[in-house]
């Protein structure tokens, strides 16, 4: 056969998903010879399909050799997806496969027969359609048909050799179900991807890839997560913050409240990362809203992810208490000014998210709240990773001047002692305001401070912190008291000299 050549070597072929190509620097190198391993269901045939459907926008002819898959398997699977394989050339070798296996009387070794069969039912379609792109689905049963490692490795380097003359651009796709010790295939092809596929505990199949060579070119090394849905593979390329420098105003953002910007030296600083801390109930998610919606008014776009509160609840109490009014808070959404989405941890994987984040980023968001860190660290399959996840995200957002709001909630209910289990990422936030519960004549009560700020000055002053249905409100420092962070009150009050301590201290 004859090279194509209107085909550059050093040319990229889109995969048919954005994520893919960006993982491998615009697409598969033109006339590669690339090998597509993973176990059943990651996805293999769904990605080779998925690549055909995108060269036939081009016009390219395409063959697809397959041992394993019937005609009728790979229709449903187009099917399922929304494509076609009417302009596909089919050579269907699965019943070929299965007839040499069911006659064993012969005098001569499989692989002399039943290989140089299908090698020869390939090599007369190639010839007779000149094929620019081809799929060949079943390495692994040319491995079991081998028998033997130096003449599966013989039939690989054929194949290769094959297909280069005919200057096509394949795929091998292997199940890996099948091994030969130490000889195994990426060492003859030019490129390698590998994908993998796990169950956590809980929620549904979590798949990950990872690109292992390519030949002659650069990649985006280590596991990226990726998901299967209608219309093919959705790969979320791995966040790499040092890629993303933006230019930025350094201004404030304030809260509106204005005790609080008080506490702030004016709000909180674009390009940073606050921390909300404290028991649950203490208002944090509240307090994070109230940036939000000043954001809003001042014509700025925001984002807020909820992993523990659903969405309801959240438009109701935000309105309550933040707006002031009914309709306002999805007035801004309607508007696209405001992107509120509810996530489930179960269903989402953390690379899904992060993908998440950067879209709304790229859409012009400049506030983003992710409420809370507890639901977004049950969206990690490996909590060992989520400090690395988390510190790459917080300096994305930094460094495109995003104002990210993190909502953390501590065990326990009054002084929220840390436990040992927790995941400390306070070191991660530029800003820290942390909410705690007080005794006081008689009431519990809540209390705002800043613990932290790199970027600026602050009060080191403690507030009340009321919230009620007329809405946030951050009073006068309580100088009064002392204790309050730790949960232990007493009263400095003139007049009383009796301690008061809190409840669960008794």
């Amino acid at each position: 056969m004859q090279d194509h050549a209107s085909t550059s070597r050093d040319e990229r072929l889109p995969t048919g998903d954005p994520g893919l190509d960006d993982i491998l620097m615009g697409g598969f190198l033109s006339r590669g010879f690339y090998l597509v391993q993973g176990d059943p269901g990651s996805g293999k045939t769904t990605l080779a399909l998925q690549f055909i459907q995108r060269r036939l926008r081009d016009n390219a002819r395409c063959l697809y050799v397959s041992l394993t898959e019937s005609r009728a398997d790979l229709e449903r699977t187009c099917q399922s997806h929304g494509w076609s394989l009417e302009h596909v050339g089919l050579l269907d070798l699965t019943q070929k496969f299965v007839a040499l296996n069911e006659n064993p009387s012969s005098v001569y070794d499989p692989a002399d027969t039943e290989l140089s069969e299908i090698v020869k039912a390939i090599s007369d379609e190639c010839a007779r359609t000149r094929p620019e792109c081809v799929v060949f689905d079943g390495v692994s049963e040319i491995r079991l048909l081998a028998g033997d490692p130096l003449r599966y490795r013989h039939q690989l380097l054929m194949l290769k050799e094959f297909f280069a003359k005919s200057g096509a651009t394949v795929l091998l796709l292997d199940d890996r179900t099948q091994k030969f010790n130490d000889t195994q295939p990426e060492s003859l092809v030019g490129g390698s991807l590998v994908l993998e596929r796990f169950l956590p505990a809980y929620g549904r199949t979590r798949r990950r890839l990872h690109v292992s060579k390519v030949r002659g070119s650069n990649f985006r090394e280590g596991y990226h997560d990726y998901e299967i849905v209608t219309g093919g593979l959705r790969v979320h390329p791995r966040l790499v913050a040092g890629e993303h420098h933006e230019q930025f105003a350094r201004e404030l953002r304030p809260s509106g409240l204005t005790n609080l910007d008080a506490m702030l030296h004016g709000g909180l600083a674009a390009g940073s990362t606050t921390l909300m801390l404290g028991p649950a109930g203490a208002g944090k998610s509240t307090v994070s809203m109230q940036f939000v919606v000043e954001a809003l008014r001042q014509g700025h776009k925001a984002a807020v992810y909820a992993f523990d509160e659903v969405m309801h609840l959240l438009i109701e109490r935000t309105e309550k208490l933040c707006f002031g009014k009914a309709g306002e808070f999805m007035s801004y959404v309607n508007q696209g000014l405001l992107h509120a989405q509810q996530i489930d941890p179960a269903e989402m994987s953390p690379g899904a998210f992060a993908r998440e984040v950067c879209r709304a980023v790229e859409s012009g968001a400049k506030v983003i709240v992710i409420d809370s860190l507890n639901g977004y660290l049950n969206a990690m399959p490996e909590e060992r990773f989520l400090t690395t996840h988390l510190h790459e995200m917080f300096a994305y957002l930094n460094q495109n001047g995003i104002l990210t709001l993190v909502v953390a909630a501590q065990h326990g209910m009054v002084n929220a002692p840390s436990s040992s289990g927790e995941i400390d990422v306070s070191y991660l936030a530029d800003t820290v305001l942390l909410f705690r519960y007080f005794e006081s004549d008689g009431q519990v009560n809540q209390a705002l401070s800043v613990l932290k700020r790199r970027n600026g000055p602050h009060e080191r002053t403690i507030r009340q912190l009321t919230i009620d249905p007329r809405g946030i409100h951050v009073g006068e420092p309580l100088r009064q008291f002392r204790g309050i962070m730790a949960g232990l009150l007493e009263d400095e009050r003139p007049g009383d000299s009796s301690a008061k301590t809190a409840d669960h201290e008794r």
